[in-house]
């Protein structure tokens, strides 16, 4: 596979992710977390009316660092094209993704815990909110990982173009 051809791959499914993220935010806005179950709860169960605002401006805020994780990721990608897969800047912008994506995840995990003391959530939330800690986590160890061996590369690439 060609680096332009790996590029386009990674473009596109970031772009896709964007995409979906997009309506998945516009589902919030407009109609709740899923249409059909999030206008049910507000209209159909009163006891649960009044969490239904704080959940989806917690969600949409928890939304803002992935499309600053997708923009850095477009830019590896660029990077990749233009071959230079293994340079400095795409080990920082791995660090930066690695600590964007834990940051987000201990403030989801925070916040779910927050909403839950004053209730405006519910224990089995908190517990299936764990899933998605879990796989914030991996994103963060995996980017971590991956800027480390894109900096060695790098390394070891400067010091050859330096041999004769």
């Amino acid at each position: 596979m060609s680096q332009k051809s790996l590029a386009r791959w990674i473009k596109g499914i970031l772009l896709g992710f964007g995409i979906f993220g997009m309506i998945f935010c516009i589902c919030i806005i407009y109609f709740g977390i899923i249409p059909l179950f999030g206008t049910d709860i507000r209209t159909d169960i009163d006891d649960m009316a009044y969490m239904f605002t704080p959940w989806m401006v917690f969600l949409l805020i928890t939304a803002i660092p992935c499309y600053i994780f997708l923009v850095m990721g477009w830019k590896i990608a660029n990077n990749i094209e233009g071959d230079r897969s293994f340079c400095e800047d795409n080990a920082n912008y791995l660090t930066k993704m690695a600590y964007l994506a834990l940051g987000d995840t201990l403030f989801f995990f925070l916040g779910n815990i927050v909403l839950l003391f004053l209730k405006m959530s519910h224990p089995g939330m908190l517990l299936g909110s764990l899933v998605i800690d879990f796989l914030g986590i991996s994103v963060s160890v995996g980017c971590a990982a991956l800027s480390h061996l894109v900096h060695k590369a790098s390394e070891i690439q400067a010091e050859n173009e330096l041999t004769i």
